[in-house]
């Protein structure tokens, strides 16, 4: 090849980077970031981040902005997302561009959670991760293996709530891990303190925490990572080491567990031990395998427990909702057994309180963000690569553009009448977007039916009554990336003898 072909060649390179540049620029000079509250020299919007409840603060922005704002922190821009066809437009129909995580300092590098599927970039781990839950509990069908595990083990939810109904949240804590540890690595919990349980209850309190937006300085300036640790105001970096010991054992005991038990030949099915079954499997696929089952075990074990404890609170406050639902089931099943999943088709009114239930309190209020892998524009607005995106998800299902009267329970809104279609089904936009949309979805929402199912079936949930007066429950969440209801109190009993000799009944 001639030297004035190679010359050639690199002034078609210096002029196509030269015009790239100019594309940029140019992109820049025609359209503006998305507004936004004003920012301060250097540090931008960094006075302006919330420390806590931060849908309220992105709800506020989005009123006085639009459903599509931006701030700007230490020079990282956070664009705010307020409207379902924003989110839509964005995250599903340009997934392309908006499917990676950020760099998630605290909670991804330091405490380790950047190997789970929530936070794994997009790329080729991503998607085997993907392909990986999808063979196992991707869909209705290949969720029914695991139907009898979601029935046994609420059914003895049931029995330690007749027994001990004061310890609702330790019940419900407990059901939601053992369901999970079943199906992720067939491990059956024991009846007190189980550590694997206990395990996934601090972890997955722990990443609540540490990947809650503005929770930590040091996801604002990452470089705080190497300051040395008898620096002042770094006790953060103790709590880093602390919580990266519990995901430690939360990712490697329960593993080892189904090794050992295959290694003996008493494996029970699970997700883990059908993964593992093949022979010859490489390092990189068991460090697969071993995280994407983590990934299930801890992304299930904290965010049912959220819905589940949601579902009691929704019933105290609205005895009527719990009345029709009671009659759909005693009509179903005549009242001499329990509801299972087969009968899910016949229950209309249950299938939607479940969705009402999803759309009412908000498991995770800001989702997971999302992070731009291009420079892109959205009607008229500017989107630098980098950008992180964040759904207000707790604002879309509570929009009044979408739902009638979105502050009351009201699973009647999802079912279809004369003159009156059915709203939004909430599932739509709870379990995220495009690429990243959770691919534990239909293990969720199987566990969120079958608790509400069996639960309503035999109980009566009502305002606690203290000293003759009634205390009404509130309906908050709690600050992090996944929200549970703020402790409430309430009064749980049988419906009947009936009620009763069903829950007892192996």
């Amino acid at each position: 090849m001639s030297s004035s072909l190679f010359v050639a060649l690199d002034v078609c390179a210096v002029f196509c980077a030269l015009f790239l540049l100019k594309s940029l620029l140019s992109l820049q000079q025609v359209y503006s970031l998305p507004p936004g509250p004003k920012g301060l020299p250097i540090v931008g919007n960094v006075l302006d981040m919330p420390s806590e409840k931060e849908w309220e603060t992105f709800s506020a922005w989005s009123d006085k902005y639009g459903d599509i704002c931006s701030v700007t922190v230490l020079g990282q821009t956070l664009v705010i997302v307020g409207g379902t066809k924003v989110a839509v437009d964005l995250l599903d129909k340009r997934s392309a561009v908006f499917s990676d995580r950020p760099v998630c300092t605290m909670g991804g590098e330091l405490v380790g959670w950047k190997n789970t599927l929530v936070l794994l970039p997009y790329g080729d781990r991503l998607r085997r991760f993907r392909r990986l839950f999808h063979s196992i509990i991707g869909s209705r069908t290949s969720m029914k293996q695991f139907h009898p595990v979601e029935e046994l083990e609420t059914r003895r939810f049931l029995r330690r709530v007749l027994a001990k109904p004061a310890d609702l949240p330790n019940h419900i804590r407990k059901t939601a891990g053992a369901i999970i540890l079943r199906i992720s690595h067939g491990y059956d919990v024991k009846e007190n303190n189980d550590p694997f349980v206990q395990l996934a209850e601090q972890a997955t309190e722990q990443f609540s925490l540490s990947t809650a937006p503005g929770g930590f300085m040091v996801d604002l300036i990452p470089a705080l990572r190497h300051v040395p640790t008898w620096f002042p105001f770094t006790g953060w970096r103790v709590k880093a080491n602390a919580w990266a010991a519990t995901l430690n054992q939360m990712v490697e005991q329960p593993y080892n567990f189904v090794k050992h038990q295959m290694a003996t030949g008493v494996a029970p099915i699970s997700f883990t031990s059908t993964l593992l079954e093949p022979k010859g499997l490489s390092a990189e696929e068991e460090f697969d395998i071993k995280w994407s089952s983590a990934s299930l075990y801890s992304g299930g074990a904290d965010t049912t427990v959220s819905a589940v404890y949601a579902f009691f609170l929704a019933m105290a406050l609205n005895p009527a909702v719990q009345a029709k639902a009671q009659r759909e089931i005693d009509a179903v099943t005549g009242g001499d057994r329990l509801p299972t999943f087969a009968d899910r088709d016949d229950m209309p009114y249950v299938d939607a309180l479940v969705k009402e239930l999803l759309r009412w309190h908000s498991v995770t209020p800001t989702g997971v963000p999302h992070r731009a892998m291009r420079d892109d524009v959205y009607e008229g607005h500017f989107i630098p690569k980098g950008a992180l995106v964040i759904v207000n998800i707790h604002r879309l299902t509570h929009d009044v553009r979408t739902y009638t009267d979105p502050m009351t329970f009201n699973p009647d809104r999802f079912i279809t009448a004369p003159g009156r279609p059915a709203e939004m089904d909430p599932r739509s936009v709870c379990w995220g977007f495009g690429r990243r949309i959770c691919p534990g979805m239909q293990l969720a929402d199987a566990s969120l039916f079958i608790s509400c199912a069996l639960s309503l079936a035999v109980f009566d949930v009502s305002k606690r009554v203290e000293n003759g007066q009634v205390v009404v429950p509130v309906h908050e969440n709690t600050t992090g990336t996944i929200s549970h209801p703020v402790p409430f109190q309430c009064t749980v009993k049988p419906r009947s003898e009936k009620a009763v000799q069903l829950i007892q009944a192996e």
